[in-house]
């Protein structure tokens, strides 16, 4: 944390320094060690939030648990999805206050901002209360000895509390995305965002209460992962589930700190996404997808792709078109027209992703476009900003084509035959998404069932059904979420069986 001599220093340039509480039974919460937000797209500090304390994220447990025990979890479904209806109201009719903050957090074009996030915020609500109105339980007929027989069915109940720890490069699209469907089900939820963050999550919680969701339903605990409110929401006893969005290395660490509670745990984690495109692909269409996959949200996506393996016939023509789509894009503030590229979360990222452009040219890699820190000679310069950039010339052994970089690069291969190719695709330790460019039908069916990823796409990228199952395979995940796989995870069943 800066000092309060350097934080005054490196205020945003509005002037204002927004204070984000920690958000427990309803109510802000003061008290904990503050520390500071960073406007990515000019270093500045524009926020100051509030590190839970052991105490803090204790209250937070017990006033998630009083109300699954009380109203909310008794409470009738067609009332409950009414109120989830309403929060997603509220979202849209305050979406220019959820897109400042989203921007300030992350730094990202208003245009992306505007079209994904916050739609996608409001939607995640809508789409979760419709799934669970139309899901049945099973139920059997079973023969007894005396001949009269017995009837089996389930009920769904809550799972309890539930503890979201959620990631920063899409902050209330991937929240979301795990609270609609847990409070869905009747569970409570404790949220803690990426410190990186933190403005969305601290903004919804004066949705709840708007929207009428009774106190303690959704809390929000801001802070760090180990050592602080992470691993103490994580290992508090009175947490029944987690669900995490981020790292594979954080997700083991999760994982471990879980056992002890046998917590009920759903992991969506890195990923090395691979795109295979032959020589029969809509070639301007193949282009356009995958410049989109690599470079969008500057490449900090979990479903981005950075392996690009093009049919040699037209290998050196695809390299020059993606050059062409990299060095097009405008990289700027988010609310400057025309700015299509946004910078990185943070200054520590940055240093990771200029890591890797270092490390692909002591491999040997050939540099096509990018691999540095534009210069812009005004506020910028203090932001997060680095060039879009593309390898070719690497062995698929290399580091730089087998470590997930997180950053608006991709490295493009040249392949001669189908079984070639997609055994390089499914070498790799990660197995989360995958896209196929092709115009032949049958390969597309036949490469597409061949991937080890939890979702691939033909001939688009990052088109998702919210009713279809999504996770990842090896170690991009553990368990799918998205319908009637999310209400699975988020709700228990028991079995009636009554004797007739």
């Amino acid at each position: 944390m800066q000092s309060a001599s350097a934080r005054s220093q490196t205020r945003s340039s509005s002037g204002v320094v927004r204070h984000l509480y920690n958000f427990v039974g309803g109510a802000s919460v003061e008290g904990g060690r503050p520390f500071d937000v960073f406007d990515p797209a000019t270093g500045k500090v524009h926020a100051i939030a509030y590190e839970a304390d052991a105490a803090i994220v204790d209250a937070a447990v017990q006033a998630a648990r009083h109300a699954v025990e009380g109203d909310w979890g008794k409470m009738p479904l067609a009332t409950r999805r009414k109120l989830l209806g309403q929060v997603a109201d509220r979202i849209e009719e305050r979406f220019d206050e959820f897109l400042a903050a989203e921007i300030a957090d992350t730094g990202k074009p208003v245009d992306l901002a505007s079209h994904l996030d916050i739609p996608r915020g409001a939607a995640n609500f809508r789409v979760f209360a419709d799934t669970i109105a139309n899901l049945s339980t099973e139920t059997f007929e079973m023969d007894t000895p005396d001949g009269l027989g017995a009837i089996n069915y389930a009920v769904r109940k809550p799972i309890g509390v539930v503890g979201v720890i959620s990631p920063w490069n899409l902050p209330l699209l991937l929240m979301t995305w795990k609270v609609a469907p847990a409070l869905a089900c009747g569970n409570a939820v404790i949220v803690k965002p990426s410190e990186e963050t933190p403005s969305t999550t601290t903004l919804l919680g004066e949705v709840m209460n708007e929207a009428g969701i009774p106190p303690g339903v959704f809390n929000v605990i801001h802070g760090f992962g180990p050592g602080s409110a992470g691993e103490l929401l994580t290992t508090h006893p009175g947490v029944r589930a987690i669900t995490f969005t981020g790292e594979t290395r954080t997700g083991a660490a999760i994982m471990a700190a879980a056992a002890p509670t046998t917590k009920a745990l759903s992991f969506e984690l890195g990923g090395k996404n691979a795109a295979i495109v032959f020589a029969d692909a809509d070639f301007d269409a193949a282009v356009a997808g995958l410049a989109r996959a690599a470079f969008a949200n500057t490449g900090q996506v979990c479903l981005a792709t950075e392996r690009i393996y093009v049919e040699r016939p037209i290998f050196e023509r695809f390299v020059q078109a993606l050059k062409q789509r990299a060095e097009a894009l405008r990289p700027g503030l988010p609310y400057e027209p025309g700015t299509t590229l946004g910078p990185l979360i943070s200054a520590e990222h940055r240093g990771k992703v200029l890591e890797y452009y270092a490390l692909a040219a002591s491999e040997g890699a050939r540099v096509v476009t990018g691999g540095g820190v534009p210069k812009f000679g005004d506020e910028r310069d203090g932001g997060y900003f680095v060039e879009p950039t593309i390898w070719t010339g690497l062995p698929e052994t290399a580091r730089t084509v087998r470590e997930e970089i997180f950053g608006p690069a991709c490295h493009i291969t040249p392949f001669d035959n189908e079984n070639e190719v997609v055994a390089w695709a499914n070498d790799s330790p990660y197995g989360l998404a995958a896209s196929i460019w092709t115009s032949d039908l049958a390969r597309a069916h036949r490469v597409g069932r061949a991937m080890d990823v939890g979702i691939c796409w033909v001939n688009c990228w990052f088109l998702r059904d919210l009713r279809t199952p999504f996770g990842g395979a090896k170690l991009s995940g553990v368990g799918r979420e998205g319908g009637l796989h999310s209400i699975g995870f988020y709700s228990e069943l028991s079995n009636i069986c009554i004797k007739l």
